[in-house]
């Protein structure tokens, strides 16, 4: 069996999660009911993942898909930061 098969696939089902939320922070314009901190650990968890590739000397084509699931959740981040700031320019 190929190496690392079901860590990708794993991080691989995590990134297919990430662009609905993602779609629903751009169209919903609303920090509301987002937790900014929880996407914090999430990419914490992706940061050690990551880490954990290269300090075992494991740095394999998985290693791509913790990239790709990082930039999902920096760029969720990145909307909740927008949203949170047009809620407060609305008064919410």
């Amino acid at each position: 069996m190929i190496p690392g098969i079901f860590e990708a696939l794993m991080l691989i089902c995590f990134a297919a999660a990430w662009p609905f939320s993602i779609y629903r922070s751009w169209v919903s314009r609303t920090a509301l009911g987002k937790s900014v901190t929880f996407e914090y650990i999430v990419l914490l968890g992706y940061v050690f993942g990551m880490t954990n590739k290269f300090v075992n000397n494991d740095l394999s084509y998985v290693l791509i898909f913790y990239v790709l699931d990082t930039v999902l959740v920096a760029a969720d981040m990145v909307l909740y930061y927008r949203n949170r700031r047009l809620d407060r320019a609305r008064g919410r």
